[in-house]
């Protein structure tokens, strides 16, 4: 693979983070957006391609029996997310740094895979009681459906120890700015590593 950045943004559901990783790639023109496959349904208003690749579990599984793959999870029963190789280095191609939004378990894994070119933002809610009220308000969520993610990001929230940088988002136009010198900083350093 080439030698460009990475830039792993990573939150529990509900902490803001996808919201932060579009305020950066409207700030940085030679940012790119890495698209993940899933094999969940789509949400309404997602596009493929844009959004996500949809492919179905055994396509899926297909793909990881090939190593085609950067990373991968199984988040939910049969409910799989990942990074394509073919996609960073498609973006890389296009001489763009990779921006991903991708959950915790992820993240660490391309850390891993690319320790000094990658740098990796964990977002923080500011207490757990509102993450609980973000997750509940969305309404996007069964009831199970629900349980499952406040329970996932209670557990996400205990890896924050792991990250390069915590960006604790309480305050929306605050966190979007910090962001914003965090990354503006790692894009122009000549040294890698955070």
């Amino acid at each position: 693979m080439s030698k460009g950045k990475l830039i792993v943004v990573t939150a529990p559901s509900g902490a803001g983070k996808t919201t932060i990783v579009h305020h950066l790639l409207g700030t940085f023109e030679d940012l790119a957006f890495s698209v993940s496959a899933t094999t969940r349904s789509p949400r309404e208003g997602e596009v493929e391609g844009k959004d996500y690749y949809y492919i179905n579990v055994q396509e899926f599984q297909a793909l990881i029996s090939q190593d085609a793959f950067l990373e991968w999870q199984e988040v939910y029963e049969n409910q799989f997310y990942g990074t394509l190789k073919s996609e960073v280095q498609r973006l890389w191609a296009e001489g763009k740094h990779v921006v991903f939004d991708i959950d915790v378990k992820g993240a660490m894994n391309v850390k891993k895979a690319f320790p000094d070119q990658a740098l990796t933002i964990f977002i923080k809610p500011p207490s757990t009681n509102v993450l609980l009220e973000r997750l509940k308000k969305r309404k996007s969520e069964s009831p199970e459906s629900l349980q499952k993610r406040i329970a996932k990001a209670t557990f996400e929230l205990t890896f924050e120890g792991n990250f390069d940088k915590v960006l604790v988002n309480d305050d929306l136009m605050s966190a979007l700015k910090e962001a914003e010198r965090i990354v503006g900083e790692w894009l122009e350093a000549t040294d890698n590593r955070p």
